[in-house]
This record gives structure tokens, sequence and C-alpha cells, in this order.
């Protein structure tokens, strides 16, 4: 897959790149190949595997590889798993070597790979989205990652972060110690919604005030007669949402507010209320 390593790693890498362009040949194929925001290097195997488990990918899913080198990861994900992908990739040599890779190992109806330029790339296909780019490239992919991924989507990544979006999960790779870091695409629900919670003694409705930083939720609630509680403990996964009305954490036992938990769909919501789901809400965007 299409990558750099840290400093350290790739000094061997640099000095091969200096060689062969002082050569003839090496300088005749400087002033051919495609330009290259990210250099190729491939991925061991084992960060591969750890990748696709880290993504928990299965069957059913569409991966889209991000810079896909000699196309492992999408040909190991389809014989493993059974799993349709794709990969893209500027250079063509390595366009060509992933085809040639897909068909030994006899998944040639399952991975398609594409000399595109991975800006240009359609990804809102993808179920799973991996990559092994450069932090830049990541800041310069993050907006469209969130808003152009389904909620729920799991995307990861090779050694580099995305700065201020604090990954769901990160591991090392045991015998490697290369970083990986998986994102889970959260839905949208910045700005004001209606909520009516229906329980015991009636229903009740508030108005929410939700600011979101990626996965995290925070925010006020108005109820009636003009009360006010913080909301607290809020975060996303995908579509699942988890806040609480007051002091307390949602999902967690003993705090004194209401607990939330639900679903988004678009411009709604609905969950339960408590650890025991003795009530029902809904909410809608204002």
């Amino acid at each position: 897959m299409t990558a750099v390593l840290p400093l350290f790693r790739s000094l061997g890498l640099v000095a091969v790149l200096s060689t062969s362009l002082w050569s003839t040949t090496g300088w005749t194929q400087a002033q051919t190949q495609p330009h290259l925001d990210v250099p190729y290097v491939p991925t061991p195997q084992v960060v591969v595997d750890n990748m696709l488990k880290l993504a928990d990918v299965q069957a059913n899913d569409y991966l889209i590889d991000l810079g896909s080198g000699d196309g492992r990861i999408p040909i190991t994900a389809a014989r493993e798993f059974g799993t349709r992908g794709m990969g893209v990739d500027l250079n063509p040599v390595r366009v060509r070597e992933s085809v040639e890779n897909a068909r030994k190992a006899n998944v040639i109806d399952k991975v398609e790979f594409r000399e595109q330029n991975l800006f240009d790339t359609k990804i809102s296909d993808a179920t799973v989205l991996t990559m092994y780019l450069l932090p830049r490239v990541n800041l310069e992919l993050r907006p469209r990652l969130l808003s152009e991924l389904r909620p729920g989507t799991r995307v990861v990544s090779h050694d580099f972060d995305m700065a201020d979006w604090q990954p769901d999960q990160h591991i090392k790779v045991p015998d490697d110690g290369s970083d990986l870091y998986l994102w889970i695409i959260p839905a949208q629900v910045d700005g004001q919604w209606r909520l009516r919670q229906n329980g015991p003694q009636g229903a009740q409705e508030w108005t929410l005030d939700l600011k979101q930083h990626f996965q995290e939720i925070s925010g006020t609630a108005t109820g009636p007669n003009g009360r006010t509680a913080a909301i607290t403990g809020g975060r996303l996964k995908g579509d699942q949402i988890t806040f609480a009305l007051g002091e307390g954490q949602a999902g967690q036992p003993g705090g004194t507010g209401l607990q939330f938990s639900g679903q988004v769909k678009g411009d709604g919501m609905q969950g339960k209320v408590g650890t025991g789901g003795q009530a029902a809400w809904t909410a809608t965007r204002n």
C-alpha cells in the first residue's frame, strides 16, 4: 500500500531514491512517472491482517483502499472474508501489478483497481476505507470522509492519525510496532432538536441545543417552565447516540441525570430513557 514510513524507518528508501535519480535510467523514469502525493512503501502483511481485524471486515462490506500499491489490502480482504473492494493508485505499474496479484489469488471477480487520484475517487459506497498516507493527506481528506461516508463506516489508517479527530480505537501491531487508528464515521447531529420523552407520568418536551465535535456531543437542554440541564457524556458511534441530561454519564448507572440512548436517522432520533429502557423518546431537528 502507498505510504511513507517514519523518518528512522525510511532512510534506506531515501538513499535508494537519491541514487536512482542520478542514474541515466532513473532520471528518465523520474521524468515520466506521475507525481505521487505519497511514495510507495508496501504495508507488511501482519499489518494488513491487523487493519482488517480492527475494521471487523465482513463478507457484506465494500472496502476502498486509497493508495493501494500492489493491492494487498483489498486482495487479502477478498481472499480471507469474501469482501468486495477497490483500490486506487496513481502509479500504472502498481495498478497492473495489483490486477495480476488478484488473478493469482483467484479474487479478480471481487476486486478492481483503478489508476486514479485518490482525491478524485468516489468514496461514498465504502463501508470500510483503509489508507497508509501522510498526515497532510489525511487532513486534506478528513472533510470528505465526514461528509461523504455514511454513519457507521469504518476508517483505518496505518501509522498516521487525524490531528484533533480522536480515533475510536488505537492499537499497536504486535511484533511490528506500527500504529493503527480506527474511526467510525459519526452521524451529524449539531444543531437544535425538539425531544419528546414519554413516561409513566406523561410526556415531557425538551429543546436540545447540541454541539458536536466529531463523535463527542455537549450542549444544553431547555425543558418545561424554561428549566435547563447540561447535556453530558454525549457520544456518537456511527448512528448510535448516548447522552445524559444533568449529572452523570450516558450509559453509566448511578448518575443523577436522565440517561438517553438511541439511533439517529437523518433529521430524526429515537430511543429509550434509562438503563432499563423504561420510557421511549423521539426527537426531530428544528
